[in-house]
């Protein structure tokens, strides 16, 4: 049934990709492409759920007409700001790391607004690659934890804070110029993306459907609420959002062997439907864990007529498909923690 929303085996995982093997690629027929900006490279970050959530943003305005290029830089480079003062304010209580959630970044933007791809990225700039953000977060941590010894405000070493960032990532505009208009960042934001525009879904058994609730995830730090639905409600909202056109963020493990980059599908060792009951044991056993971000651009089918979700992923563009990856539904139905779209009435 369709949904409108309203306003095994396994290994290391991370979401940064690993070494393997390329087979010759798999042929698959589009069904549905939507639009979407230059496939982008995280690096050596963690910070794959700000990649993903801009990106199905970024396709969100396409699909209105509006295409804009967000920039990740200037959303870790808030985040790291927030987590510093967190930090010493709690004594170092508070964790400072680039993980998080999709909601995370829809957070940020809501607060601090956003940069334009070209107005605030170290990929066309003299400083250090965007690479280095879990480096920038053990030096965030160094400076804090001197606050906190010196049982000092975050106030005194904000300006040390500001000089690292500024080294590493460059100065933040204190403007955003696009098509002929200045808005300050905050501004930006708004007009890019409103507060409470997406929603985010999930389906375990723990908790009862069609409640929101705050899902079990070690980067769910600030208590982010998902709506619980049945498993087939989850994928109806999915698939009914990408046909329509609409910008999808997708969150979810990618610890199976037969998730590879590399190869650019993420499949099942069978193309049995998953039940409920599997998924959830999964989850439970911690056999599905919260892995890594993608944003969900399309729908496609292979020679049996297989579905599929094409994913556009955030390790560069080094695969059979230019970046781009084919998800099979039983893999979706399996191996997600939660997908964000937009409210819909």
């Amino acid at each position: 049934m369709a949904v409108a929303v309203a306003c095994t085996t396994l290994w290391l995982a991370s979401c940064t990709p690993s070494s393997q093997k390329a087979l010759p690629p798999k042929r698959f027929d589009n069904d549905v492409l939507n639009g979407y900006t230059p496939i982008k490279d995280q690096g050596h970050s963690s910070t794959c759920w700000i990649y993903a959530m801009l990106a199905a943003i970024e396709t969100e305005r396409i699909m209105k007409g509006d295409s804009v290029n967000l920039s990740p830089d200037y959303a870790a480079r808030r985040m790291l700001e927030e987590q510093f003062d967190r930090h010493v304010l709690t004594g170092g209580a508070a964790e400072i790391s680039d993980r998080g959630t999709a909601s995370d970044l829809l957070r940020l933007m809501e607060r601090h607004g956003a940069m334009p791809f070209d107005s605030y990225t170290t990929a066309k700039s003299g400083h250090s690659p965007a690479a280095g953000f879990s480096l920038l977060a053990r030096k965030t941590k160094a400076i804090a934890q001197k606050a906190v010894n010196s049982k000092s405000s975050p106030r005194k070493f904000r300006p040390m804070l500001d000089h690292m960032l500024d080294e590493s990532l460059g100065p933040v505009p204190h403007h955003v110029y696009m098509l002929g208009a200045e808005y300050t960042p905050e501004e930006f934001g708004r007009s890019v993306c409103p507060g409470s525009y997406f929603k985010a879904l999930t389906s375990f058994t723990h908790h009862p459907f069609g409640h929101s609730i705050d899902l079990e995830l070690p980067d769910n730090r600030r208590h982010n609420l998902f709506l619980n639905l049945p498993l087939d409600s989850l994928l109806s909202a999915t698939v009914e959002a990408v046909e329509q056109g609409h910008g999808v963020c997708w969150e979810g493990d990618i610890s199976e062997p037969l998730f590879s980059f590399r190869q650019g599908m993420a499949l099942t060792p069978t193309n049995q439907r998953p039940t409920q009951q599997l998924r959830q044991r999964l989850f439970e056993t911690r056999r599905t864990t919260d892995d890594h971000c993608m944003a969900i651009v399309g729908i496609a089918h292979d020679e049996r007529g297989q579905r599929y979700f094409i994913m556009k992923n955030s390790w560069g563009t080094a695969n059979p498909y230019q970046g781009l990856m084919y998800m099979s539904e039983p893999y979706f139905m399996l191996k997600t923690i939660a997908v964000w779209v937009p409210c819909v009435k």
